[in-house]
């Protein structure tokens, strides 16, 4: 039994005392202990080495106490997967030396088995597990089809994704192949994640805004569907889609236990939009950790109320920032955890 269900209770929509509390990327990067680990091993090493991937995973719980961790991975495992060469470079990000480009190279990605081609990630999970020791859940990720898609085919980060939105509308067949092969790709990673040990599984549609509503049902939506579908028997699912608001309709008839959302969207309208019976994650502005720890405060709380502490998950809008003091974390986790009606 997890000693602190706070945030599998907030899932179910239960009643609760305050709302939990996590923050994205929480395991990582604004954090002097993980900077030491960082130094030593790079970005894949630590993604693949469960002992790292566990310790680096547990940091922030032993530090502020979250009310769930999050598996320190990376949504570009799952193109890895798939003989989809991707590296990461220091102080440029994700780099993809062969990008998807044609049907032709749609024909030459696999379709794996998740559980022997991620198995680090299925050792991680078990590693990170032990640690916990049922203190808290353990939340597991994948990026959404259309996210993936985006890396593939533009090969690198891109503030437009030009090529990989030109790829969809000028061989649509071709992209469809790919997204339902991220998809299969996706669902079986999923699935051997929480065979594996975690409590809930989040799906990050980082790039979903790039899309015009319409798009985002033909290239995004409808693959997001199937692995809710797929997995909703089996854990809780999380759909966070940045800059998505304007479905948020739509997906929460995906039968997911909660949707994110970003800071765009005020806790009103993201209520209103999303039917106001699901509940909802987010949504505050990760630059504002950098205002000072009582405006912080004063702005957790005022976001619980506008949101409700019921049907509620605590978070950021997107995930924290690297130069976010650590004191200036604490403050929002402690918002939340002192918090009353």
């Amino acid at each position: 039994m997890i000693k602190n269900d706070l945030f599998l209770r907030a899932l179910k929509g239960e009643t609760v005392d305050r709302p939990p509390v996590w923050m994205m990327r929480q395991a990582g990067r604004y954090l002097p202990e993980f900077m030491e680990i960082k130094e030593k091993y790079d970005f894949f090493t630590r993604c693949r080495t469960p002992e790292l991937a566990s310790e680096i995973t547990v940091q922030p719980i032993r530090r502020y106490g979250m009310d769930a961790a999050i598996l320190f991975s990376d949504i570009l495992v799952i193109p890895q997967a798939m003989d989809i060469e991707v590296e990461m470079k220091p102080n440029f990000g994700p780099y993809l030396p062969n990008p998807v480009r044609t049907a032709a190279d749609v024909e030459r990605v696999i379709v794996p088995d998740a559980k022997e081609s991620l198995n680090y990630v299925m050792e991680a999970i078990k590693a990170t597990k032990e640690k916990l020791n049922d203190e808290v859940p353990l939340i597991g990720f994948a990026g959404s089809p259309w996210t993936i898609l985006c890396y593939s085919v533009q090969g690198q980060g891109s503030k437009t994704f030009d090529k990989a939105k030109e790829f969809c509308f000028t061989q649509p067949e071709a992209a469809h192949q790919l997204l339902q092969k991220i998809t299969e790709t996706t669902i079986d990673y999923l699935k051997a994640k929480v065979e594996a040990g975690v409590n809930a599984v989040q799906i990050f549609d980082s790039w979903g805004g790039m899309l015009s509503p319409e798009d985002y049902q033909e290239f995004s939506l409808q693959y997001i569907n199937q692995i809710v579908a797929a997995l909703k028997p089996l854990a809780p699912v999380i759909v966070f889609g940045k800059g998505c608001w304007f479905a948020l309709g739509d997906m929460a008839k995906s039968g997911a236990s909660a949707l994110g959302v970003d800071w765009t969207c005020s806790p009103r309208n993201a209520r209103y939009l999303s039917g106001g019976n699901i509940t909802l994650q987010g949504n505050f502005d990760p630059s504002r950790l950098l205002s000072p720890p009582s405006v912080i405060k004063e702005s957790v709380h005022k976001m619980i109320r506008e949101f409700g502490k019921d049907r509620y998950i605590v978070n950021l809008g997107h995930g924290i920032l690297p130069n976010i003091p650590t004191e200036n974390a604490g403050a929002f986790i402690e918002a939340v955890k002192s918090y009353k009606e």
